[in-house]
């Protein structure tokens, strides 16, 4: 029989011949750590939400030692917000009092921790949800900000409440259900040393843990695209020191440059590369792992 013409065959093939280019790409993969950092906006639209799932699933399947690290800043201005809680933002971060920090712990290591374990099992795989709690994983300190007051000039130092950033990191419980064959899902919430519990920034959080793994990769999915040139092209591949110079020349400006500055802080921990990329670009975490187009900006030291 000709199935020459045949359009099942005709798609089967390209599906084969999908695999066999991906193949090379999961080979260079196997047994090294992803760290991906799932934003809160990117973790809006439902059926992208399976996407990543399944994307998840299927490179822990390959071979790849996936470890999740999620946000949920939108999520959690919705919930206060019904509950009548009034956010505010210094220095660009949430002043997290202690009704705040409640709200937040509950969101981020209760609902949304859970529902991104429900979707990756879901689609297969086996996932484990965990904060920086967990084993005293993630240890932090208060964070201290400072901002030059509008009307005097003068700086001054802002009490942000309840908000921390990483000091150490114990890998130990993240090793155990790697080797379990497990895939971890940690929220950024962790204790301080003073026995409080401190809101961790996501970005921040997901460095901590991927210079920790000596991770091979570190994928920010954000709102955007990745780091664009002047005018307004896809940078697909940069160094440390060209992503200095942009910044230096204002190309880099507004809400790109701390995102850029914790990709730097990553790879001064060890991380092989970090990527930034949309993650409302469907399956992009495959598109960036296993093909050669990629699907954002890699950033190498």
């Amino acid at each position: 029989m000709d199935t020459t013409h045949d359009p099942v065959t005709e798609d089967a093939i390209a599906r084969a011949r999908l695999i066999s280019a991906a193949l090379p790409y999961m080979l260079h993969y196997e047994g090294k750590t992803v760290v991906v950092k799932y934003g809160g906006n990117a973790m809006g639209d439902a059926d992208l939400a399976v996407a990543f799932a399944r994307d998840i699933t299927m490179i822990e399947t390959s071979g790849v030692r996936p470890v999740v690290v999620h946000g949920g800043g939108p999520q959690i201005g919705n919930l206060l917000e019904q509950l009548g809680i009034q956010s505010e933002f210094r220095a660009g971060l949430r002043v997290t009092d202690r009704r705040t920090i409640e709200v937040v712990e509950m969101v981020l290591a209760g609902s949304i921790n859970k529902e991104i374990v429900m979707g990756i099992n879901a689609e297969g795989g086996k996932a484990v949800g965990l904060s920086g709690k967990d084993g005293n994983m993630v240890v932090a300190e208060k964070v201290t900000r400072r901002e030059v007051d509008p009307d005097s000039n003068i700086e001054k130092i802002v009490d942000l409440g309840f908000v921390g950033e990483p000091t150490t990191v114990d890998r130990t419980v993240i090793d155990m259900v790697l080797g379990a064959e497990l895939i971890p899902v940690i929220a950024p919430v962790a204790p301080g040393a003073d026995g409080e519990t401190y809101n961790v920034n996501a970005d921040t959080f997901a460095g901590a843990i991927a210079g920790a793994l000596d991770a091979a990769r570190l994928l920010f999915l954000t709102d955007v695209p990745g780091v664009l040139d002047r005018n307004g092209e896809l940078i697909r591949e940069i160094t440390v020191a060209e992503v200095r110079a942009l910044i230096a020349d204002g190309t880099v400006s507004g809400g790109m440059i701390p995102k850029v500055e914790t990709c730097i802080g990553a790879l001064s921990q060890g991380v092989d590369g970090v990527v930034i990329l949309n993650g409302k670009t469907p399956h992009a975490v495959l598109l960036e792992l296993f093909t050669d187009h990629g699907a954002g900006t890699l950033i190498l030291p």
